[in-house]
């Protein structure tokens, strides 16, 4: 049966229904369609409008290994075009050089692709691509697949039972299939729908996130500046361009928001410094709150949650759609595996291998970034002499940068094989 076909009462056949279009979900879809899995891909707005410029102000910071993924599945090709690569990272415990935030301390780290490159075949340490290329370029290659999309749709009702699960639309229509993946972002109804709960706190930061444009040339530097109001982040994008993520207290970056195009100008440029020439910002400016939270559990009966929907992290070590994507070659694995043993795809045991594999490491990554952003969102002097301290000697140690880069670069640990580069 192809996908898309339907039963007597004109339900909607898949073996996986997946809500939620985004990053995450798109990128389940078309793993699943390369293994011969029926799948119908729904989501809430159509994908002319996951695709808008102002649906999605952010750039995302994609590891070399997830960026195999995506070459692996004939989506990077779209890509491509609008992807910087990051050749070098550079981390320093204060201000850019020029800005008047405050006296930077002198500890800083630098990150260099050439010292990993014998490793990883000459990848960078990952791609600085904007949000909605990748959400176009994931949306045009699922269109091109065997994967049933309605976009919109929104799902009304949730049936599991012990063969299968139905969803009912809002218009009306019934799916139905073994599985059913929750990739519905953080407020995910499927979780909610589940009874699967959520523990995490807000930071009571604000990313203020602008587009601008530089007079000098980035060179595939990204810097992040450790500030006590929080990172400020210059991350390169094609061109002479760069993406800005300016950590605020919420009071703070609401201001920033409501102010004038002239008086944010006049901000950046004190905040930024003169180390790239003159910036001038580029479009429109995008606030995003900052907080953590994980669902207790990523399985349900026959429901499984992927990316935001089972964790947000703060993006200061830039590992949020990373982790979804990590997800993504994960479940397609596991789910592509059990259907050539003829196993039941939402069978407890099939899930369990998926939330064992990603539950410890997505954990460690939540708590190590929230424990950076409490160590490096303060200007206590003992706390900041501890911090600096700790920054010079990994970077006096080849061996420990070259843990970070690999593990920022998605290349530790027990990688599913679409990260290694190699089919599902």
């Amino acid at each position: 049966m192809t996908a898309g076909a339907a039963d007597a009462d004109a339900a909607i056949i898949a073996d996986v229904v997946i809500v939620g279009a985004g990053m995450a979900g798109a990128t389940l879809a078309l793993a699943l369609a390369h293994g011969n899995l029926r799948c119908v891909l729904v989501d809430a707005l159509p994908f002319e409008a996951l695709t808008a410029p102002e649906f999605d102000g952010r750039a995302s910071a994609i590891s070399f290994a997830a960026w195999r993924g995506w070459r692996a599945l004939g989506a990077a090709d779209a890509l491509e075009p609008h992807a910087q690569r990051i050749e070098q990272i550079l981390v320093t415990d204060g201000g850019p050089p020029g800005a008047s935030a405050r006296r930077p301390s002198g500890a800083w780290l630098r990150f260099d692709s050439s010292e990993i490159a014998d490793r990883n075949g000459g990848e960078p340490l990952g791609y600085l691509i904007e949000n909605r290329h990748i959400r176009a370029g994931l949306a045009q290659a699922v269109l091109a697949s065997s994967v049933r999309v309605i976009a919109p749709g929104r799902a009304a009702r949730i049936t599991r039972e012990a063969g299968g699960v139905s969803v009912t639309l809002d218009d009306g229509r019934r799916l139905k299939g073994a599985l059913l993946v929750g990739a519905d972002g953080k407020a995910s109804k499927v979780r909610a729908d589940a009874g699967i709960g959520t523990v995490g706190w807000n930071y009571g930061d604000t990313g203020v996130v602008a587009t601008v444009r530089i007079d000098r040339d980035h060179g595939g530097i990204a810097y992040e500046h450790f500030l006590p109001s929080g990172p400020f982040a210059i991350l390169p994008l094609t061109g002479r361009r760069a993406s800005l993520v300016w950590t605020e207290k919420t009071a703070r970056g609401a201001a920033l928001m409501r102010t004038s195009p002239q008086a944010f100008q006049a901000h950046l440029r004190r905040r930024f410094g003169a180390f790239l020439g003159h910036v001038e910002a580029d479009g429109p400016r995008f606030a995003y709150p900052l907080g953590l939270q994980l669902a207790d559990r990523m399985t349900a009966q026959r429901t499984v949650l992927i990316g935001d929907a089972a964790h947000c992290v703060h993006p200061i070590a830039g590992q949020g759609l990373n982790m979804g994507l990590k997800d993504a070659a994960a479940l397609a694995q596991v789910l592509i595996e059990a259907a050539r043993l003829g196993e039941d795809l939402g069978a407890a045991a099939v899930l369990n291998r998926y939330a064992r594999w990603r539950g410890v490491d997505n954990m460690g990554v939540a708590l190590a970034t929230d424990a950076f952003t409490r160590l490096f969102a303060t200007d206590n002097p003992l706390v900041r002499a501890v911090r600096d301290a700790g920054m010079a000697a990994v970077n006096s140690i080849g061996a420990a940068r070259r843990m970070f880069m690999a593990e920022a670069g998605g290349a530790s640990g027990d990688l599913p094989r679409l990260l290694r580069g190699e089919s599902v």
